[in-house]
């Protein structure tokens, strides 16, 4: 019998990676919807609802923890994530299972049984689905969430206030608050300042780790844009953006997944 499963993660290879081991590990998932952020994940699982939802805890708008709560007991979640391993013992003795980057073969398959399991007890003699009780799980999904949410928090690593990026045969050091913004260019990354721009051999997806989140959005694959230097966004089509920055005269390109960051 298929089991209808939910795929939110915002790294593409890692999306690609999960889907390919799935179909291997478990023939029997219907793979109802693949989001890119935690909003599109929150409205596939209203849409679809799925019995089953592999979570980044870091993604795009809402995070994985917040979609969590609110699925609820509504569903079994797997958390899918680069980041502490405090709650690893917690959930290897839960209803719910933590899973690190890169995952594991194996490690999923161990995942998917324990799902698997869960599923089965949530089935009648007739296979219809019923929703978990309190009973049903073996420790309060609650008090997990809230324990990971202050691990991580306790665990996040001072925001970098400086980087050393290459101007002609220069290296400069540069207080990231002048930074317009970052952009991945081949095997460098663009860093954009006013009155001039450098090279950074660091790529773009580890420098967002390092950065502030709540001043640097990501609005692109490819673009992390200081969030003070905009000036304004505007619609492009149907599903795209574009930004308008203060005092420069590049225009930055916004895509779908991250049009969210400019509603009202």
């Amino acid at each position: 019998m298929k089991t209808r499963v939910l795929i939110a993660e915002d790294e593409p290879l890692m999306r690609e990676r999960l889907i390919t081991q799935l179909a291997k590990v478990w023939p029997q998932a219907e793979i109802v919807m693949v989001a890119e952020n935690g909003n599109d994940a929150w409205d596939g699982f209203l849409e679809h609802e799925p019995a089953v939802v592999f979570l980044d805890i870091r993604m795009p708008g809402l995070s994985g923890i917040e979609v969590a709560q609110k699925i609820g007991r509504s569903a079994h979640v797997i958390f899918i994530t680069a980041y502490d391993q405090y709650a690893i013992d917690a959930f290897d003795a839960g209803a719910i299972d933590y899973l690190l980057k890169p995952v594991q073969e194996e490690r999923l398959y161990k995942a998917v049984q324990r799902a698997q399991e869960k599923l089965q007890a949530l089935f009648s003699d007739v296979g219809v689905h019923k929703l978990a009780t309190a009973d049903s799980r073996t420790m309060d999904l609650s008090a997990i969430l809230s324990s990971i949410r202050a691990n991580m928090a306790d665990a996040k690593p001072p925001k970098m206030k400086w980087i050393k990026a290459s101007v002609g045969k220069q290296i400069k050091l540069i207080d990231v608050d002048d930074v317009l913004f970052f952009q991945s260019d081949t095997k460098y990354t663009r860093v954009v300042l006013a009155e001039y721009e450098a090279l950074l051999r660091t790529p773009l997806k580890d420098l967002l780790d390092g950065l502030d989140g709540d001043q640097f959005w990501q609005i692109h694959r490819s673009t992390v844009v200081n969030a003070k230097a905009i000036a304004a966004a505007e619609r492009v089509d149907t599903e795209r953006m574009q930004v308008f920055l203060k005092g420069h005269p590049e225009k930055l390109l916004v895509s779908r997944n991250f049009t969210y960051l400019f509603r009202e």
